[in-house]
């Protein structure tokens, strides 16, 4: 007689215990850990909006180096496909995408776009460094100004961080566990998938 015995390779053994003993949880249990794996990777690819310096009405002078928008965008991840959104007095102030030499001369006389409706959205269509100044005369060279440094997925998970001195910009915190860890829950998520099929 043959035996229907499965072999299963030993350093797999730990996952399949895994999967195993979710088994036998039961159905539902086995569902809402699908959905929260599937949830999860949904998360590393969709297109977030950023709240320009993280609250209504911080597009303004900055009351301290440490205050700058500059500060704000160093902690934050960008990506393409991503939005920046400003929340603001449009009776007051505008928000300008410039040059680089207009943002570091705080040139207000020829944008590359003028946005002054006071909820300013703007999508962040390829990589590398957005520059934003305000249109009210003084308050650029106050500090009043931002520059964003975005990433493709492709280079935010595989390449080197650009470095802060290559865009002027602020410096960016680095990346390499992002998709490692994408990478991890897509295979789990597939070895779960193929488990329950």
């Amino acid at each position: 007689k043959s035996s229907n015995k499965l072999f299963i390779n030993p350093q797999l053994a730990p996952v399949f215990e895994l999967i195993a003993s979710y088994s036998m949880a039961g159905f539902s249990r086995n569902v809402f850990v699908m959905a929260i794996l599937f949830s999860s990777l949904l998360s590393f690819t969709e297109a977030r909006d950023h709240l320009v310096g993280g609250k209504t009405d911080s597009w303004k002078i900055p009351s301290s180096e440490s205050d700058s928008l500059n500060r704000w965008a160093e902690k934050s991840r960008f990506l393409v496909g991503d939005s920046l959104v400003w929340k603001y007095d449009g009776a007051k102030d505008s928000v300008l995408e410039v040059s680089k030499r207009d943002y570091v001369t705080c040139n207000t006389s020829s944008p590359i776009a003028m946005h002054n409706d006071g909820n300013t959205k703007i999508v962040l269509e390829h990589s590398g460094a957005y520059y934003f100044i305000s249109g009210v005369k003084g308050s650029c060279e106050q500090g009043q100004k931002l520059v964003v440094v975005t990433l493709s997925k492709r280079r935010y998970a595989d390449a080197p961080v650009p470095s802060p001195v290559e865009f002027d910009g602020p410096a960016i915190a680095p990346t390499s566990n992002a998709f490692s860890l994408k990478s991890s829950l897509v295979v789990a998520f597939g070895v779960l998938v193929g488990f329950w099929l």
